[in-house]
């Protein structure tokens, strides 16, 4: 299966807040300043597993695993995602 399809082949919604689809989106995520721009749907100011009318900017800085969203406000830490704690983010791999 590609990555960014769904099984049966359909496309994936990546802005599904997800593990999976975040970990999708940082393979082509623009990264500058020492976090990717990711985009979710959004309710409340954080991101969600659903479809809502709103789609969001989130910044993940990898190098303290946290999410915040278009005003830098802390949405969440997920050692998942902290460089500190063994989190490989694709600008660090080597080809």
């Amino acid at each position: 299966m590609k990555p960014g399809t769904a099984p049966g082949g359909a496309a994936k919604d990546l802005h599904l807040f997800t593990h999976e689809n975040l970990l999708e989106q940082l393979r082509e995520a623009p990264f500058g300043l020492g976090a990717y721009t990711v985009r979710f749907y959004a309710e409340n100011g954080k991101p969600v597993n659903r479809v809502t009318p709103l789609l969001s900017e989130f910044y993940l800085y990898p190098s303290g695993g946290t999410l915040r969203d278009s005003a830098f406000n802390l949405v969440f830490y997920d050692s998942r995602y902290d460089t500190y704690r063994g989190f490989k983010p694709p600008h660090l791999k080597k080809p």
